[in-house]
């Protein structure tokens, strides 16, 4: 690890100028008062080497500090972040956009959905969505320790803006991150090729008046960013693209850095290194600099529990004093790895010493790093959608209308039994089923998530269009006829898809509604993507 070199004063000894020689003994008014100017000249940059020396660690930016936590988009289970229940905060960063492993131009959700797959498999345009509607934000992040960063593989200038820029407009980001590590920092052509993508994007976006804040997001030591790091921030500045500043990846430190000691000691320790850092950079770059300045360009992301280095662990004590320290130097920006940590591992008998993707391995309670961050003055609280609906309005908007064709799940029927995890569409929204579940509609006082069976997605997105069904079963099959008589197990065919008799029946039409009650004698042989397998077990459907 390496810190930007500074200049040092040649030794004294052999090397250096000669003294001068001794003044005369007989010195003029003028130069008396000469020598009283340049004596209180040196006296004040004495003065002010020494502030400058010292006033990081009493300096502070006029920033506000915020804290936004990252969620890893493609875990499962998927982690609703669009609920208040489950995200008490406004603001999250989406991890992480990638190139996709066959097409290096094309973004992809961790190498394992292009952003149409993630609308299908994840629903993520409707949870942003359903963020935004209640005064969130959703954050873009680029990058991360695994796959591959855009700018490494797709080397066209215009495809690259491209695939930049296609996720900040799918889930209208103001603010994004590129997360660097490993051998993408060590890649110099591609930090170039990055910086210029970036600068036009924000080109772009400033000429329709949507400015686009830029973070950096880099491994630190005690000594700070690494020497790839600093080249990467300097890459960007020259590009010319206007930082929101530098975000230190505080966490898995080396051996001999003191973190399994005294994590947050060691934290802020990179923070004061980091923050030189950045006060040198900024000025090398023509920028406004200084220790204040400085401060409100730096941010923090620690790992919620044990680190991947196992003898490291970030506590909720720690997490109360890193709030503190941000808090007493402005710094803007505060963020976590991750929400879908968030929580203790085991269930009535709580595990430490874990590392896991969805719990921090020490002892907590749910959410507990979310809340203590979430005092942090600038962090706003997320609101249910009924609160922010009343605030943007006296009346309510009238329930829309559903249509089938326009809806990318069945629409909810009181008749039918849903099972866990089955997503329907009601006045449109999407809906979840949290457990088993029979005429309680969505969207009202007894269906609210977390106490009630359906948790919200969001809204439809625009543009949807009804499921294509999965069919269960192959082969030509008879077309149901009223006049025959059908025992258990025959199958016929109907509007064109498939089902089986699950007992003897005659002149009972089948029925292409799902999911299908387990009172009718027609089982379908279809079903929607992404339908839970075990959805309507507890009704006894098939």
């Amino acid at each position: 690890m390496a810190t930007i070199e500074q200049q040092q004063p040649a030794p004294r000894g052999g090397i250096g100028p000669a003294p001068p020689e001794p003044p005369s003994p007989e010195i003029s008014a003028i130069r008396v008062g000469v020598l009283l100017i340049v004596l209180t000249a040196l006296a004040f940059g004495a003065w002010k080497l020494i502030s400058d020396g010292t006033s990081a660690a009493e300096a502070r930016s006029d920033a506000v500090p915020v804290y936004e936590p990252y969620v890893d988009v493609t875990q499962t289970p998927i982690y609703p972040f669009q609920l208040p229940s489950a995200n008490p905060v406004a603001g999250v960063y989406l991890a992480f956009i990638v190139s996709d492993p066959s097409r290096p131009c094309t973004p992809s959700w961790g190498a394992y959905y292009t952003l149409e797959q993630a609308e299908q498999s994840l629903d993520l345009d409707a949870r942003t969505a359903q963020l935004h509607n209640q005064g969130g934000s959703a954050m873009v992040s680029y990058g991360g320790r695994d796959n591959s960063e855009l700018a490494i593989g797709c080397t066209d200038p215009s495809k690259l803006l491209q695939a930049y820029t296609e996720p900040i407009d799918r889930y209208h980001a103001d603010t994004i991150d590129l997360d660097l590590e490993g051998q993408t920092l060590a890649d110099t052509a591609a930090d170039a090729r990055r910086a210029r993508a970036i600068a036009a994007a924000q080109r772009q976006m400033a000429a329709r008046h949507t400015p686009l804040a830029v973070w950096m997001t880099l491994p630190v030591s005690r000594a700070g960013l690494t020497a790839e790091g600093v080249a990467a921030v300097r890459s960007m500045l020259s590009a010319h693209v206007k930082l929101a500043g530098v975000n230190a990846m505080a966490m898995d430190f080396g051996p001999d850095e003191g973190a399994a000691r005294d994590m947050v000691g060691t934290i802020e320790g990179a923070l004061y290194a980091t923050h030189a850092q950045v006060q040198s950079l900024w000025s090398a770059a023509g920028l406004a600099s200084g220790a204040a300045i400085a401060w409100g360009h730096l941010g923090v992301t620690v790992m919620l529990g044990v680190n991947d280095v196992a003898d490291q662990r970030f506590t909720t004590r720690d997490a109360h004093e890193l709030a503190a320290f941000v808090t007493d130097h402005g710094i803007p920006r505060v963020s976590a790895w991750s929400l879908n940590r968030d929580s203790e591992c085991g269930g009535a008998f709580p595990q430490t010493e874990v590392s896991s993707n969805t719990c921090s391995g020490v002892l907590q309670t749910s959410l507990q790093f979310t809340r203590i961050f979430s005092s942090l003055k600038g962090t706003k609280t997320a609101r249910p959608q009924n609160e922010a609906s009343a605030s943007a309005a006296q009346q309510p908007a009238p329930a829309a209308t559903d249509d089938p064709a326009d809806s990318p799940y069945p629409i909810w029927r009181s008749t039918a039994a849903y099972g866990s995890g089955y997503k329907v569409v009601w006045e449109g929204e999407i809906y979840e089923a949290s457990w088993w579940t029979q005429g309680t509609p969505p969207g009202s006082a007894a269906a609210d998530s977390p106490n009630g069976p359906w948790q919200l997605i969001g809204p439809v997105p625009a543009g949807s269009h009804a499921p294509k069904l999965v069919l269960l079963a192959s082969g030509r099959v008879p077309a149901w006829s009223a006049d025959t008589v059908y025992h258990q197990g025959q199958r016929v065919s109907f509007a064109g898809l498939p089902y089986q008799a699950r007992w003897y029946t005659n002149g009972e039409q089948p029925r292409e509604e799902l999911p299908s009650s387990p009172n009718v004698p027609w089982e379908p042989l279809f079903e929607y993507p992404g339908e839970p397998t075990d959805s309507g077990s507890e009704a006894g459907t098939g």
